[in-house]
């Protein structure tokens, strides 16, 4: 029983001390991967605007089900210095391709294309998806996991 309980502590252990949690108020990491044509793009080259970090992937259907929710919110706040920097967990980059072009999003994206072996996993604690960090223009983390009406609340109030 002893070396029973032992073994839970190790793996409740090691399972909440992987990945970081990120908190209001925390600078947001930096990301640097590759967009869909091969080119990396930096979460920090968006300084300056307003960012949502969408963390999804092709496969993932309540991704795939929220996605026109965010084209809508996009198209109503990109041109007032909103932006989204959409990260990936796919392996395959012809699925990736296709569900952006089908569900037209048009956005930045990135992805190393590792599945859940991505390093932003563990730097942003992401253990499902969708999942979302919403930034300030200093790239400040404002919110987590901000559902639409909330996101929509927040963009408002950020960018008057």
């Amino acid at each position: 029983m002893k070396k029973i309980s032992l073994l839970f502590f190790f793996i409740v252990f090691c399972l909440t001390t992987k990945a970081q949690t990120v908190k209001v108020g925390d600078t947001a990491s930096e990301i640097a991967e590759s967009s869909p044509e091969g080119d990396t793009i930096k979460l920090s080259s968006l300084r300056g605007k307003v960012v949502l970090i969408d963390f999804w992937a092709s496969w993932c259907g309540p991704c795939r089900a929220f996605n026109p929710t965010l084209v809508r919110i996009y198209n109503k706040y990109k041109d007032k210095g909103f932006e989204i920097y959409g990260v990936s967990f796919d392996r395959d980059l012809r699925k990736w391709k296709a569900a952006i072009k089908s569900d037209k999003l048009n956005w930045i994206h990135v992805s190393d294309l590792k599945y859940w072996g991505s390093k932003v996993v563990e730097d942003y604690g992401v253990d499902l998806i969708p999942a979302a960090v919403l930034l300030d223009t200093n790239g400040k983390i404002v919110a987590v996991n901000p559902e639409g009406r909330q996101l929509e609340k927040k963009l408002k109030e950020m960018l008057k």
